[in-house]
């Protein structure tokens, strides 16, 4: 293994692990194996039709022989929207880490599990099932000597790493709560998570690397912990050779590692104890913890990876999202490894060294399947074709897309440009946990129309509600998107507050799960996302979500991102405000805008065209790369003095850069009138 910009503490703790053997095998399990069959037989509508109308005949059996049991499940199902209680094979008892890593270091210890794309460009590291099991073991039993017990809580603030996975997986063996921070969130958002968690242990690096930039975890975890009376250490690796301050909660996490041995029996969980938690943020600012449980969250995960990307055996699977986010969550780490996978770890960005980064990879570790996100896409689509071109790209099979729905020219570019017009192309929908509406699976051979989610996947379930919420029947109609049927691998509730989770999800429909999106249906049957609810303006009297405005405007080809939101208006009640990116070579900035009108205009309607068009530089954006539309909508509103909650913010100085055009704006307009 090439671990030479691994961090000297980890090198030297890897190569400590060369030769050990599989010693860390956890004793044989009693029920069930993950080289059994994906599905139940029958043919792709049947499936479909049986995981609806008999949720327990379907799941069921694939639980069965996909997970590897210690104890079998009882009752398949015990689930009521009404009062908000999700449970899924219950009676069951099982390891995570086990499905994850002992099962398939048992029958090839030595297959590649995670390939390490480092920041620095053209460097990976590539380990094994067995290295990531033993490394799992010894940071375990680490975490046990330092008071760590099941159903403690552990905060895990790392960059993507092999580590971060590793302790994401301790924290699984011996029944610990992981909650990973991504590495970029500040001191408070940091705490305010740490606290609400009561987390007992921090994991981090002295240091990150993304970017080509270093970004000091440790000073910032340390800022954090001041704040947070329920942390009595923090284990601190070395992703540099750089020191840092060692306080008294601070711990050398490889020196302890060292002393530890490769081997740490596995906790027996029950089915719907709780393996993490995922905090997100709203405009309020408070985080929620979505608690996501054990079973029905990795066989949701495991099957979905098989199923939408075509996984097969053998494959590099390469999801480029950060392990912080429920995407690398669910597809770069549990998905991946239950399914015996090699899964690449990113831990760099698209544009470093250069516009090529994804592409070289691609051609240097033969990817197979390319997860990523619209917003990624967009950005690449300002460079020349050639950084895709100049590389080869014959491994890929599927393309994915995740994290909002994803424009026309963005998806044209990513069929034609990076899969030659030849590969599978998932725009995938989420709730958290895992994919729910794809363009696969399906009927061999079946139609992907770009820019739809199209399918619902077995056991999902969706309904339109009009506004009075009413059950939409048949197609061409478009309403609030809900899911009628539980299924494995949805939350369980919020830590901690159960009637913000039913407030949340279960308030406005009742006996139906609210999504929170916007959706149209097809005289097919097929499924597009419109956007969130919230995101839905009412322009004299229509609804409009502004993604289809933000989707028409966005096929213009000086156009990389859009924007756009609703304000007040005086006659309309509402009207549409877009902001614009503009490529470098676009030209006339007013030609571009007036061709924009009309093409909203001639694409959905007069009624849709933005009362007004502001050209930025730059869209203000989380560091998961979601449009932040609610500072936007501030801004434009008078109440640039209160944004809220910005620490998910990637850059807060795009802000600043916006108040100034959107002044400059306005009296320009001022002046003309």
């Amino acid at each position: 293994m090439a671990a030479s910009c691994l961090g000297r503490g980890v090198v030297r703790l890897l190569g400590g692990l060369r030769g050990v053997g599989a010693r860390g095998l956890a004793a044989p399990r009693l029920w069930g194996s993950a080289s059994a069959p994906a599905a139940p037989a029958g043919s792709y509508q049947e499936r479909i039709a049986l995981a609806a109308s008999e949720p327990a005949a379907f799941w069921g059996p694939l639980a069965r022989d996909v997970l590897v049991w210690d104890t079998p499940y009882h009752t398949v199902s015990d689930c009521d929207f009404r009062s908000g209680r999700i449970g899924w094979f219950l009676g069951g008892q099982l390891n995570v880490s086990v499905n994850c890593l002992d099962q398939h270091v048992r029958k090839s210890p030595e297959s590649v599990a995670l390939i390490w794309e480092q920041d620095e460009p053209g460097t990976e590291v590539r380990i094994t099932y067995r290295e990531l099991l033993e490394t799992t073991c010894r940071l375990a039993n680490t975490l046990k000597r330092h008071g760590v017990h099941r159903g403690d809580r552990v905060a895990i603030y790392m960059s993507v790493s092999p580590l971060a996975v590793a302790a994401m997986l301790a924290c699984a063996r011996i029944g610990a709560i992981h909650t990973v921070v991504f590495a970029g969130f500040s001191a408070g958002s940091l705490a305010a998570r740490i606290n609400d968690a009561k987390c007992k242990v921090v994991i981090t690096f002295n240091q990150g690397l993304r970017g080509g930039r270093v970004v000091e975890l440790k000073e910032i975890v340390d800022e954090a912990v001041k704040l947070c009376p329920t942390v009595q250490h923090v284990l601190v690796a070395h992703r540099t050779d750089n020191k840092v301050h060692m306080g008294d909660l601070d711990i050398p996490l490889e020196q302890e590692m060292a002393k530890e041995e490769p081997v740490c029996a596995p906790e027996s969980m029950g089915s719907e104890d709780t393996l993490f938690l995922l905090y997100t943020s709203g405009s309020t600012g408070t985080p929620k913890g979505l608690v996501h449980t054990q079973a029905g969250y990795l066989l949701y995960a495991a099957l979905t990876h098989r199923f939408v990307f075509d996984y097969r055996p053998g494959d590099v699977f390469g999801c480029v999202a950060d392990i912080g986010w429920i995407t690398g969550h669910s597809y770069v780490v549990y998905g991946p490894l239950c399914n015996g996978a090699t899964s690449v770890l990113f831990e760099s960005t698209p544009v470093y060294p250069d516009a090529g980064r994804y592409w070289e990879m691609v051609q240097r570790l033969k990817i197979n399947q390319f997860y990523g996100s619209p917003t990624a896409f967009r950005l690449l689509l300002k460079f020349e074709d050639s950084w895709v071109k100049k590389y080869d790209r014959s491994s890929l099979r599927t393309l994915g897309s995740v994290g909002e729905p994803i424009n026309h020219e963005a998806w044209e570019w990513l069929h034609r440009v990076v899969g030659d017009s030849r590969c599978t192309l998932v725009d995938t929908w989420w709730q958290t946990g895992g994919i729910c509406i794809s363009p696969r699976p399906s009927e061999e051979g079946a139609e992907i129309l770009p820019c739809m989610a199209m399918r619902p996947l077995f056991g999902i379930v969706p309904v339109l509600m009009d506004e009075k919420g009413n059950v939409l029947k048949g197609g061409d109609v478009s309403g609030a998107l809900c899911l009628s049927q539980a299924w494995p691998g949805m939350a369980r509730t919020i830590f901690g507050d159960h009637q913000r989770f039913m407030d949340a999800y279960f308030k406005a429909y009742p006996g139906y799960y609210f999504t929170g999106d916007g959706a149209y249906r097809s005289e097919d049957g097929y499924y597009q996302i419109t956007g969130r609810m919230d995101d839905v303006i009412n322009i004299s009297g229509h609804r409009l979500g502004t993604a289809e405005i933000e989707d028409a405007m966005a096929d213009h080809p000086a156009v990389p991102e859009t924007a756009v939101i609703g304000y007040p208006h005086d006659i309309k009640g509402e009207a549409a405000f877009a902001f614009i990116v503009l490529k470098d070579d676009a030209g006339d900035a007013d030609v571009v805008v007036k061709e924009l009108r009309s093409v909203v205009a001639s694409k959905i309607a007069k009624y849709a065209v933005p009362d007004q068009v502001l050209v930025v530089k730059r869209l203000p954006k989380t560091r998961s790369g979601k449009v932040m539309r609610r500072l936007l909508r501030k801004i434009v509103t008078g109440r640039a003095q209160d944004l809220g909650d910005i620490t998910t913010m990637e850059d807060p100085t795009v802000i600043t850069e916006i108040l100034s055009a959107y002044q400059e704006y306005k009296d320009k307009s001022g002046a003309a009138q």
